[in-house]
């Protein structure tokens, strides 16, 4: 899909991702729910922060770079609906954009902690108890969206406070600016959160003792039960369904790529090599293993030497795997993390939406030749 066409929403070739570890922001993935909006002023577009906050405030982004201390995190961002294709074809038909596996990307974000910024406007932090009902909404307001006027979400204020410093306005990605597709000049980033909660083009902050009702939050990123097969049987369901928060553990097989013809090692391996990424705040990854025999064994994976140590970011793993010559192989990954989450299972649960697919990373139909 081109630049000029609205949406934009567009993904790399997967193989791509795996030759390097901080995603470029020129081959990163594009999300959007309508048009781009016009280029903003990287010092003066503001932010506003009220609600429920004892001072409101508005900030402009040079405020928001000379007046906190910034931050560094470095961490994966993951569209809900990655891999929505496996689930698709793999079990069965589902409402989305058709995205494969590289509706991801692992960047190295900076600005001000979003924390210290609620608490400039006198937002309380203190007690689990003060903050339980609170939520924090994000909203851009730049361009209309397909289904609404604007684009909000919200996430609980505990979601936040866990992610704690880690949480941030981001200003720059991989030590330079935010280009305008990527929500230059003011950005959310919540690590381990699923990437829609990370609001583009951030321009109001509200907290509230209510979820968003803006229809992304309410209609849309939920993991609606295997009976809510279309949208008539699904309106029963979208105001009992919680949205979709963490992201789940996953992992994907970059190389191969479905349908290739590749040739065995002399010893009649094939070198595998994909991406993993742990759950939510569970990071980081500790295993990959590789199958090329349907799950009946497994060789573990050599993790790559990561530039972070940041239990948020993705993993770039290569296994070296015994496989027979011949048509219609397949391979399969399956990923661990530090809080034991693992992929369990060869099919993840079907929705309706497609969202938060993590059955085992896989190719298929490959053409084997013997060295």
């Amino acid at each position: 899909m081109g630049d000029n066409e609205q949406p934009l929403n567009r993904e790399p070739p997967t193989k791509a991702l795996i030759n390097h570890f901080l995603t470029p922001q020129d081959i990163s993935y594009d999300r959007n729910h309508g048009p781009l909006p016009d280029v903003l002023d990287g010092e003066t577009h503001s932010v506003q922060i009220s609600g429920l906050v004892r001072t409101p405030i508005t900030l402009t982004v040079d405020q928001l770079r000379s007046e906190f201390e910034q931050h560094e995190v470095t961490c994966a961002l993951e569209c809900a609906g990655n891999r929505r294709h496996t689930m698709r074809t793999l079990i069965k038909e589902v409402q989305g954009i058709d995205w494969g596996d590289a509706a991801i990307m692992n960047c190295k974000w900076s600005g001000p902690c979003l924390l210290d910024v609620l608490e400039r406007a006198g937002l309380p932090l203190g007690s689990e108890a003060s903050r339980s009902n609170l939520h924090v909404a994000f909203a851009s307001h730049q361009s209309k969206c397909t289904d609404e006027d604007h684009f909000e979400i919200s996430v609980p204020l505990d979601v936040c406070v866990r992610v704690g410093k880690d949480a941030i306005l981001a200003l720059g990605v991989n030590d330079t600016i935010l280009d305008h597709k990527h929500g230059h000049p003011i950005r959310v980033v919540l690590p381990g959160v699923v990437g829609v909660r990370w609001v583009k083009w951030l321009d109001q902050i509200l907290i509230q003792d209510h979820e968003s009702p803006n229809i992304y939050q309410q209609r849309d990123y939920k993991i609606l039960p295997p009976d809510a097969v279309d949208s008539e049987s699904a309106e029963q369901h979208w105001h009992r369904t919680p949205p979709m928060y963490d992201i789940p553990i996953n992992s994907a097989i970059a190389s191969p790529a479905d349908g290739e013809t590749v040739r065995l090692s002399p010893t009649g391996t094939l070198k595998v090599q994909g991406y993993a990424i742990p759950q939510g705040a569970d990071g980081p990854v500790v295993s990959v293993r590789v199958s090329g025999d349907g799950g009946e064994s497994w060789t573990e994976a050599e993790l790559a030497e990561s530039e972070s140590k940041s239990k948020w970011c993705w993993v770039l793993w290569t296994a070296n795997v015994k496989m027979i010559p011949g048509e219609e192989r397949h391979i399969l990954s399956c990923a661990t993390d530090a809080a034991g989450n693992s992929q369990e299972s060869e099919h993840s649960q079907w929705n309706l939406r497609g969202v938060g697919y993590s059955g085992y990373g896989r190719v298929m139909n490959l053409t084997l030749v013997q060295p």
